[in-house]
């Protein structure tokens, strides 16, 4: 039951290593523009805004008054969902990581990372289809089997999950729009079409939770939950469907935008 699960009382070791881990990123990322900037053109401010708030969000998810009620609240819990899955990887993307790490690597490791990027693995984890079934699939067998339960009562499946609820997220997000290069980007139609099924799939789970609460879960804190669920994943996947029309926008009519990407433009 609620009372059963682990809880968090202060800033525990784990959270405190979450906390100088997220830090860290944070200030590589900043002492890497500082560097790029030294041989490019200055990096954008703004992507540095949206690598901090992408972080930031998933520190919250994950440490914090949020993190903590998680554990005994279905509707807490959805919004570290969405927290971590869904809003810090599209903010991270965004900030275009990748391609301010082609900027500070020297031409060998460049070259290396190219290589990576273009191999068949990453081929397949950014394939639209793979990517959704990772996101969505992993969504489906945690709330619809004991694992939800399982993961408040085994501190290091908990630790697990919330790494594939990001992985995930951040795969399904760079797979239907990018910033960084993209050897591998699939046709915006094939993109749409996967893009609505995941966001159907998305929908009718939170609507089954909505009536059919995970063990332990009470039926008010489910409908909340899954309300949460349905309409905080509808705003943020219509930021990802504005950003895929855009892209499509201006591949259709590039005379009107020069040969600006999306990571340059937005």
């Amino acid at each position: 039951m609620a009372n059963e699960h682990i809880h968090h009382g202060g800033m525990g070791a784990g959270s405190l290593a979450a906390l100088m881990a997220i830090t860290a990123v944070m200030l590589v990322y900043v002492f890497a523009v500082k560097r790029s900037n030294m041989k490019y053109s200055r990096w954008p401010v703004h992507r540095m805004f949206f690598w901090i708030a992408g972080l930031s969000c998933a520190a919250a998810s994950v440490i914090g008054p949020i993190a903590e009620r998680a554990h005994s609240s279905f509707t807490y819990h959805m919004a570290a969902h969405l927290l971590l899955g869904m809003l810090a990887p599209l903010l991270i993307v965004i900030s275009a990581p990748l391609t301010l790490v082609m900027r500070t690597l020297n031409v060998r490791m460049a070259r290396r990372l190219s290589s990576i990027l273009k191999s068949t693995p990453a081929r397949l984890l950014t394939d639209p289809v793979t990517a959704s079934l990772l996101n969505m699939g992993g969504l489906w067998i945690l709330y619809t089997t004991g694992l939800y339960q399982a993961m408040h009562h085994n501190g290091f499946l908990l630790v697990l999950i919330h790494i594939h609820i990001f992985l995930a997220g951040y795969l399904f997000t760079v797979s239907m729009v990018t910033f960084d290069p993209a050897p591998h980007k699939a046709s915006f139609y094939y993109r749409s079409v996967v893009l609505v099924l995941a966001l159907a799939s998305h929908g009718i789970l939170a609507k089954f939770l909505y009536g059919n609460p995970p063990p332990g879960i009470t039926a008010g804190d489910s409908e909340t939950g899954a309300l949460l669920m349905y309409y905080g994943g509808d705003a943020i996947d219509m930021v990802i469907i504005f950003l895929l029309c855009l892209e499509w926008y201006k591949n259709q009519a590039p005379h009107r935008f020069g040969k600006s990407s999306p990571a340059r433009s937005i």
